[in-house]
């Protein structure tokens, strides 16, 4: 597994001080682009086939959130491609080697001006080890919309939600999802589900389901589509 080293940040503690759920998901996504870049498949390799690994689903299950200062460790490591799909686990561990977060995710290597999926090259399959899939309770990739949901105010995609893909970044809608949890609601599982990209100007109407210990948040265009679901289960 390839691992990157790192201090909580202030600019990433939340009001308890300590590393938001956003953070951690910011710190997964780094981690899996700091191996593609050390491996010589990263941004710039993507570019010259016109292509990016867009992310599908999440599933990040959490145990304990460092606090501000601590240093930490997060890892991650492709366990499976099949055409043009990859699956890839997570890790965060404290300083110690203690566990305090795992997830699993999967890609699509996308063409980016056909909008088609292409398959991951020989040199990629190459260059990532392959590693055994991380024992952990693995749920579905399609997130369910339980009853009806409450429409809440809509907003504008900005330029700050962007990647350099010229869409809003998968963590950018863990962020907005937040913003609807209840203020004592501490997540124990985070699970996302990205079905279309959102672009600057775009508009977004958040729908937010509550139920026994779950809050469901499908962030909707104008047409009533989700371009994301993203469900927060409580912490037991």
């Amino acid at each position: 597994m390839y691992f990157f080293d790192s201090r909580v940040r202030y600019s990433e503690a939340d009001e308890q001080g300590r590393l938001t759920l956003a953070g951690m998901v910011d710190y997964f996504q780094d981690t899996s682009t700091f191996q593609a870049e050390d491996l010589g498949i990263g941004v710039e390799y993507l570019k010259s086939m016109g292509a990016a690994w867009v992310l599908n689903a999440w599933q990040i299950m959490i145990h304990s959130r460092p606090v501000l200062g601590e240093r930490i460790r997060t890892g991650t490591a492709p366990y499976s491609f099949k055409g043009y799909i990859g699956l890839r686990n997570f890790v965060m561990e404290d300083a110690d080697g203690n566990r305090l977060a795992e997830a699993n995710s999967i890609w699509t290597l996308l063409h980016l001006e056909k909008g088609i999926p292409v398959r991951a090259t020989q040199e990629m399959l190459e260059r990532y080890r392959l590693e055994p899939k991380l024992e952990m309770d693995y749920a579905p990739r399609k997130i369910a919309l339980p009853g009806e949901g409450v429409p809440r105010e809509a907003f504008s995609v900005e330029r700050h939600h962007l990647d350099g893909n010229h869409h809003v970044n998968n963590g950018q809608y863990v962020h907005m999802a937040m913003e609807y949890l209840p203020p004592d609601f501490t997540v124990g599982q985070m699970r996302a589900e990205y079905k279309k990209q959102a672009r600057l100007k775009d508009r977004i109407v958040p729908v937010v389901r509550e139920g026994e210990g779950l809050v469901t948040v499908a962030l909707c265009g104008a047409d009533g589509q989700p371009y994301a679901v993203v469900e927060f289960s409580k912490a037991r």
